[in-house]
């Protein structure tokens, strides 16, 4: 496997970079997003695997290390700097790859057919099949690949996929309780019941916003 181009992401960095994708297309009015927008978007509970409590300074440190990489943009609003990320240029992707690497940095490793459903918000892809093009395109990248398919899990009838950009991936560690033996079908279905939830809480944190 190639090596990536730059130094391995932590955590942290993975989640304000995954964060800063989703909201740019789920809550466009409210980005670039502020300081407060981006901890809140770090720390939820629905559509986040796994589950952080990170502080102000734990996102300004992570958002000082993805400017120095060229990944995040720091802007002046009228009231409060706002960060907006620059991944696509940075490692010149097309959209669909960016989609599918932020919804990995923040949910964990997942099948194709809920990769497909999770990025139902920030890209539409038209079946399986293409959501899996770009996972085979990223995957074999010639500057570094940024995918890889893990192992089938035992039970399991899909391979899930997981992300490079926080460095090499343990293969031999076990599926998260909820999809360890479940069907596609249940899968999807977990998905898509992950996906209301997020978006509820998007719309309860842009009435917020604007009230």
């Amino acid at each position: 496997m190639t090596d990536p181009v730059f130094p391995a992401l932590s955590l942290n960095e993975s989640r304000v970079l995954g964060v800063l994708i989703e909201k740019q297309h789920t809550v466009p009015d409210t980005y670039p997003l502020t300081l407060n927008s981006l901890v809140a978007g770090c720390n939820q509970k629905s559509s986040r695997d796994p589950v952080l409590e990170l502080g102000d300074a734990d996102v300004l440190a992570a958002l000082e290390t993805l400017r120095e990489r060229q990944m995040v943009n720091e802007v002046f609003g009228n009231r409060a700097k706002r960060y907006e990320h620059t991944l696509g240029r940075a490692l010149q992707l097309p959209s669909q790859s960016v989609a599918l690497l932020a919804v990995l940095m923040l949910r964990g490793p997942q099948t194709a057919g809920e990769l497909r459903l999770n990025c139902e918000r920030l890209h539409r892809f038209s079946d399986i099949s293409a959501a899996e093009g770009f996972l085979e395109e990223l995957a074999e990248r010639e500057q570094g690949a940024l995918t890889v398919k893990l192992p089938r899990q035992p039970g399991a009838r899909e391979v899930r996929w997981a992300h490079l950009l926080c460095g090499e991936v343990d293969v031999s560690a076990p599926a998260a309780a909820g999809t360890r033996g479940d069907s596609a079908e249940i899968s999807e279905l977990r998905a898509e019941v992950e996906a209301l939830r997020a978006e509820v809480a998007e719309l309860r944190e842009l009435v917020l916003a604007r009230s």
